[in-house]
């Protein structure tokens, strides 16, 4: 039975890489499932929809060169992805301006707290790392 899961990527990937390899890993495998996947990348964590970030992300999480990338790559394919409109802007990143800097194939919805809510509320399952 496909379940409505819902991921909340909040975590600096600078602080703890691992982590959010971790929960893009569980999205991605949630997704791999057949269920129903909407992952919102939230606070400094909208640094993993970064080209340049992403692609130099392995080293920091012990995996083979495009390991990261690739399970992003996964999550582009068969997730509904979010990020947070005021956290990108913090680091000069607009929907505007987006496809100079985020990788590419990206069909983000940009939210805010409003699209956590709805997220949350229709999931059943929520995950948040």
């Amino acid at each position: 039975m496909n379940k409505n899961y819902f991921f909340q990527i909040s975590t600096d990937p600078d602080v703890d890489a691992r982590k959010c390899a971790v929960a893009m890993a569980c999205a991605a495998q949630a997704v791999a499932d057949g269920h129903n996947v909407s992952v919102f990348f939230a606070s400094h964590a909208v640094k993993l929809l970064h080209r340049d970030f992403i692609e130099n992300m392995d080293k920091n999480v012990s995996q083979e060169p495009g390991f990261c990338l690739e399970i992003l790559k996964e999550l582009i394919r068969g997730a509904e992805l979010f990020c947070s409109t005021g956290s990108q802007a913090v680091l000069g990143v607009t929907p505007e301006n987006g496809t100079e800097v985020l990788v590419e194939g990206l069909d983000l919805n940009w939210s805010g707290p409003p699209g956590v809510i709805a997220l949350s509320a229709d999931a059943d399952v929520s995950l948040s790392y």
